[in-house]
């Protein structure tokens, strides 16, 4: 069989243009023409397209950018001034808006009759003229100054064809009416980004994404001054995945996109964007995923259980079996890629540990772990018949290795498990995706947390795989991110502790109702474990001391 080679990227540029409007900002967007074999037939989209070789004959009538300024902007060595020409040209030809200056500086203001102009348009398509011969025909430069660098995105691979498009924006210039030139555009609409979100019309993922950031500008002006004053422009390339409704585009900023990418290198969508309950899922040929159905707003998508070994052995490990759940544990069982030969827990929270007694009974593996030092929120029923320690290894196999660090902080017991050959740390409860654990006294220790975070630091860290959530990637910056979090919460209970106690003693509730604003008030009976964790170490700090009760009082640094 042939091997199928990679599409090789074609360079283009497209401009987004913007004007205001009583019903607020509005972009222009054109409908493409149907057209076989086009993936993006019929869609809506701003006025680009291809780069042309002819368009770097126009660098002398370009008029406030030069090649060397342009080319540093896009983080290119040179002919970056190609993208600004192709932009304009494009637009002229699509949607009829010339951005030229005449002899006095003036923008242009198009004079002639409506169908010499649509065969000046058409002529410049078929490249029967070039934008040289437009500029002799108007007597004008190419006003490329007034397109502001804004957006720069890949298609993602696996796609047939791949674009590396550098998106513009800028102000439609006045006098000028867009028209639709009948050849690769049947309509052009002028909509507030809102309203193109929400119209039954076909729009590829980076358009959709670019409309959403824009609804976020209330002039056009704003918009332009926001992407000239941006200092650097990220490169942005979605991943193709498989959902339960086919074939979908996983953007950077999705929790799945590490892990497809991971999973899925080469763009074939097959890794999945879902946690779907019982679906097992390899993450590589040393470690196999499967996730309980418990999602709950406790547990995000539900408890990860991991299966870990070596590839073609018979002997396998269970990391976190999970809730006492019938039909997780027949999962397990069906899903298990040979003998469970060791039954691991990273603590005994009852999401994560309770099933370990159904699955010791059926495959009689033993049970590593530890046992909490309070019995609240725990899983009473846990006994390892192996207690770990920080630093204890365990090998699993041929290349299989497994570490033991303890980080206690949300639980006492807590452990993460490093499979050194791939860097990559099973954290359970110590880093969770998409938002922060729990910290609850007296088994949970906020200070005790923030250095079992700090510990991880100094770990070779590739790859995270959580107990709820997908794979995540630059595992420091994580952690960094966690620790930053934590301790901006904390000057906030500090801050709000000390505004209120100023006159009198504050209560928990007081300080819940300051401290988490930003939280939803579904989530307040949880956040107040994580708030009295805060004050207990302010209060070990000597910077806060509880009074009675849930009543606290702030003391100055010092004092």
């Amino acid at each position: 069989m042939t091997a199928v080679l990679p599409a090789v990227p074609r360079s283009a540029a497209s401009v987004i243009v913007l004007r205001d409007a009583p019903g607020g900002l509005e972009v222009l967007m054109l409908k493409r023409a149907l057209r076989p074999g086009d993936q993006n037939s019929g869609a809506a989209v701003f006025p680009g397209g291809m780069l042309d070789a002819a368009d770097k004959g126009h660098y002398e009538r370009c008029l406030g950018l030069d090649d060397a300024s342009a080319s540093a902007r896009l983080g290119v060595a040179q002919d970056g001034l190609h993208y600004w020409v192709a932009a304009l040209r494009e637009c002229f030809e699509e949607a009829g808006l010339l951005f030229a200056v005449d002899a006095d500086g003036s923008l242009l203001n198009l004079e002639l009759p409506a169908d010499e102009l649509l065969a000046l348009r058409h002529q410049l398509h078929a490249n029967q003229i070039g934008m040289a011969d437009v500029c002799e025909r108007f007597g004008v430069k190419l006003a490329v100054d007034r397109l502001a660098y804004y957006s720069h995105w890949i298609t993602p691979l696996g796609m047939p064809k791949i674009f590396d498009t550098r998106f513009f924006i800028t102000e439609a210039p006045p006098g000028q009416q867009a028209i639709a030139d009948a050849k690769e555009t049947v309509e052009l609409l002028w909509l507030t980004p809102s309203e193109a979100l929400g119209r039954d019309l076909k729009l590829m993922n980076v358009t959709e994404r670019l409309l959403k950031h824009l609804a976020g500008f209330k002039q056009a002006a704003e918009a332009v001054d926001w992407a000239r004053r941006q200092e650097e422009v990220p490169t942005t390339r979605p991943r193709l995945g498989i959902s339960s409704k086919g074939r979908v585009v996983v953007n950077h900023d999705e929790w799945a996109y590490a892990e497809v990418g991971r999973i899925d290198p080469d763009g074939h969508g097959q890794a999945s964007n879902e946690l779907i309950p019982g679906k097992p899922v390899w993450l590589s040929p040393r470690v196999l995923r499967v996730t309980a159905g418990n999602g709950n707003m406790m547990t995000g998508p539900g408890t990860n259980s991991y299966f870990i070994g070596a590839p073609g052995s018979d002997d396998w490990a269970l990391l976190d079996p999970g809730p006492a759940d019938d039909d997780h544990i027949a999962a397990l069982l069906a899903a298990a890629p040979g003998r469970i030969s060791r039954i691991l827990v990273t603590h005994t929270h009852k999401d994560h540990s309770p099933a370990a007694a159904a699955i010791h009974a059926a495959s009689g593996a033993p049970r590593f772990g530890q046992v909490a030092l309070h019995p609240e929120w725990q899983d009473k029923e846990f006994q390892p018949e192996h207690r770990l320690a920080d630093g204890d290894r365990l090998l699993l196999g041929a290349g299989v290795t497994l570490r033991v660090i303890h980080t206690p902080g949300h639980a006492s017991n807590h452990l993460c498990y490093l499979l050194e050959e791939e860097k990559l740390l099973f954290t359970g409860d110590h880093l969770m995706q998409g938002s922060t654990v729990v910290i609850n006294p007296p088994d949970g220790d906020m200070a005790v947390y923030l250095e079992s975070l700090r510990k991880l630091l100094v770990e070779e860290l590739d790859w995270l795989a959580p107990g709820h959530g997908f794979l995540i990637d630059q595992p420091h910056a994580v952690v960094r991110k966690t620790i930053a979090h934590r301790l901006g919460r904390e000057a906030k209970v500090l801050a709000a502790l000390q505004s209120m106690t100023a006159a009198a003693p504050a209560s928990e509730a007081a300080l819940l109702a300051m401290v988490y604003a930003d939280t939803p008030a579904h989530l307040h009976a949880v956040a107040l474990r994580s708030l009295r964790a805060h004050l207990l170490k302010l209060q070990a700090d000597s910077r806060a001391v509880q009074l009675a009760g849930d009543v606290w009082q702030f003391i100055a640094a010092g004092a």
